[in-house]
């Protein structure tokens, strides 16, 4: 039985890259997005490293110690984790990590919660964007290197942009979710009362559903933070690159080091970002 032939796909992409690449308009929105993206992690990176580090083990320790309602226990393991960063000379490779991250996060806010408004409010885009952003979800981490790398080559802001992929869609989904789960009840009195749509957004829409708002803005933080081994692989500074040269070399001490690194990291940005949230629901 004779097979079909095979569809020269590859052939296809490469045409499809290539026209875009020698397009010049194009060109300039990925100069432009190339320079914000720098600009972005650069400035973290800069108010980051400003203070000396144990400047910002206090100020850190003692937030968290006021945010949390005055209990010892986060703010003692926030103490003890960055000390051990900073005695194991991770701290710059954690500020490059942060910025990265940061950087992720806050483009991940400012597309994702207008996206979400907007699926909220027209249920013909949601029906277009969920496939989109199942896609998103669904694709293997590996896989967002390969037009990240394509079209801005290698180093943070390629990796900046396969995280802002892989980490963007909790904050989409749940900000479609929480606007839609605001009470048929109190919309409809803001209507009786003569609210425009904007109103209604500001006053109403938002606070109501900023809990869960919230809670996919901390998914996105700690999805863009799981980005950041794969992203050393495509240059990007920071502790995943020092994990990603440690099991080049075989070298399982500096990996196992700068992995702890990584997940104090993360366990900080996630219980801040939890009791940040709580803080906010309960309107403190």
């Amino acid at each position: 039985m004779d097979t079909l032939p095979r569809l020269p796909l590859s052939d296809w992409i490469e045409w499809i890259v290539d026209w875009i690449k020698g397009s010049d308009a194009i060109g300039v929105v990925f100069s432009g997005i190339r320079n914000f993206i720098g600009l972005c992690v650069d400035g973290f990176g800069w108010v980051l490293s400003l203070p000396p580090s144990w400047v910002w083990i206090i100020l850190i320790t003692v937030g968290t110690f006021l945010l949390h309602k005055r209990k010892w226990g986060l703010a003692l393991f926030v103490l003890i984790g960055l000390l051990l960063i900073d005695n194991l000379q991770y701290w710059s490779q954690m500020i490059d990590t942060l910025s990265l991250v940061l950087t992720a996060g806050l483009i991940s806010i400012i597309i994702g919660i207008p996206l979400g408004i907007w699926m909220a409010k027209s249920s013909i885009v949601e029906s277009i964007f969920k496939p989109i952003l199942d896609f998103m979800q669904t694709m293997p981490a590996f896989v967002y290197l390969i037009p990240a790398v394509a079209f801005f080559g290698i180093g943070m802001v390629p990796g900046v942009v396969a995280s802002v992929i892989f980490a963007m869609p909790p904050t989409v989904r749940l900000t479609n979710l929480g606007i839609r789960q605001v009470s048929t009840e109190l919309v409809e009195a803001a209507d009786a009362f003569g609210s425009t749509g904007s109103q209604k957004l500001i006053k109403v829409e938002l606070p109501m559903a900023k809990g869960t708002i919230m809670a996919g803005v901390n998914q996105s933080i700690m999805l863009a933070l799981s980005m950041v081994v794969i992203a050393a692989m495509i240059g990007a500074r920071g502790l995943g690159q020092s994990v990603y040269t440690a099991v080049g070399q075989n070298n399982v001490g500096v990996g196992f080091e700068a992995g702890i690194a990584i997940v104090i990291v993360a366990i900080i940005l996630d219980r801040l970002t939890q009791v940040f949230n709580k803080n906010i629901e309960q309107g403190h």
